[in-house]
């Protein structure tokens, strides 16, 4: 339910996020969206997405037909970092890197999005049985469990609901570029994309044992029927979507908080400690391309890791809250075979959270937690890995 979305992204326009801002040495001033001396800014540049084209923090793609950074209109032609003097081996250079930005960008989103799907499968069911007695609080006990699964019921016990959570982020996204040209406050967004997000919930939890094979816009029909109250029949627990707003909204705002918070910071110090590097002259040239795709990147993991971490007990009481009353099945991760029902009966999210407490713990919060361990290790050894790969190609090239 927070897609992963370039910093800044507000709507039909885009304010350019952390590259917009004026840089450490004050060169390169921030221009407003709109502004008049260039009045077809918006329609003319495309969002900067990182790693895409720009090599250096604060320079922004130029509106077409204007000359680009390579190509000033007086003096002669900068040589490229990779060497030629702005010939062959200058442009297959720069083709390089926004080829290696590219590819960097994508394994990040491939790791966050499909790589990780296992382990938030795992983390919600282990949310949500409020029976099991093993916690899971380590990464150990959690890689046999889901060899358990896998080995009683394939590999697709692990992937499930995958579909589900990409249309709940493209209904995210097209509801916040919808409403931020009316409202910059986020909950609206929650609220919009709260029924397919519980549909979503259910596709992700629900044992392969019993499970149906249901199309990929399932997710949209359930999520429509549970606003309408049609579809599969529900139980009378079924919390109506209206004591509902309350907890998904302040998730997903605290978590958009934290997120923005911790990015920014970040940022911060990466672009001082780069600044202070090139004012002593002591960058590479591959380092200084590193330099202009990875520390958004790490913001970026720093940012989602600290959200997940601070909110995952509220994400416990949200998930439960979701669940209950629709009749779903969940796999024994105590076990590792045989399934269980949802019964639970809680009447709100204070009942949820007092029950939890008495009757599993403080740490009953933290069911599942390891694979959230899990889920960031996977994900910081591929930006570590993509870097390495990276660099060995801008040496080769340089």
């Amino acid at each position: 339910m927070h897609p992963r979305r370039p910093d800044g992204f507000d709507g039909l326009g885009y304010r350019g996020g952390a590259r917009d801002e004026q840089a450490v040495g004050g060169a390169f001033p921030a221009r407003p969206f709109g502004s008049a001396s260039d009045p077809t800014h918006w329609v003319t540049s495309p969002p900067d997405i990182p790693g895409s084209r720009n090599l250096h923090w604060a320079d922004r793609s130029p509106p077409y037909g204007a000359p680009g950074p390579s190509t000033p209109l007086d003096g002669p032609e900068q040589p490229c970092p990779g060497g030629g003097g702005g010939g062959a081996p200058g442009r297959s250079s720069e083709q390089l890197n926004r080829f290696a930005g590219f590819g960097i960008g994508l394994a990040s989103l491939f790791t966050e999005n499909v790589l990780a799907h296992p382990c938030i499968v795992l983390r919600r069911q282990c949310q949500v049985n409020y029976h099991a007695r093993h916690y899971h609080l380590t990464p150990f006990t959690v890689i046999n469990i889901m060899y358990s699964f896998n080995k009683t019921q394939g590999p697709r016990a692990l992937w499930k609901g995958m579909g589900s959570t990409f249309i709940v982020q493209g209904v995210t996204l097209g509801a916040e570029g919808i409403i931020s040209e009316f409202t910059p406050l986020p909950s609206l967004t929650y609220m919009v994309a709260m029924p397919f997000y519980s549909a979503s919930l259910i596709e992700t939890v629900q044992s392969e044992i019993i499970r149906d094979n249901t199309g990929i816009l399932e997710c949209i029909r359930e999520g429509i029927g549970r606003v309408i109250g049609l579809g599969v029949p529900h139980s009378k627990r079924l919390l109506p979507l209206l004591s509902l707003i309350f907890p998904t909204v302040l998730h997903g705002v605290l978590h958009y908080i934290i997120s923005s918070v911790i990015q920014k910071f970040v940022l911060l110090i990466l672009k001082r400690k780069t600044y202070s590097s090139h004012l002593a002259e002591t960058t590479s040239p591959v380092q200084s391309m590193l330099d202009a795709y990875f520390p958004e990147l790490i913001a970026n993991f720093a940012a989602s890791l600290c959200s997940d971490v601070i909110l995952y007990p509220l994400e416990t009481v949200l998930h439960r809250l979701h669940i209950q009353g629709t009749r779903t099945i969940i796999d024994n991760t105590d076990l590792g075979y045989e399934v269980l029902p949802i019964n639970t009966q809680y009447e709100g999210m204070r009942d949820c959270i007092n029950t939890i407490r008495q009757e599993e713990g403080v740490l009953g919060f933290y069911k599942g937690f390891g694979a959230v361990i899990i889920q960031y290790t996977l994900h910081a050894a591929v930006l570590q890995i993509t870097k390495i790969i990276y660099s060995t190609l801008l040496q080769n090239s340089v």
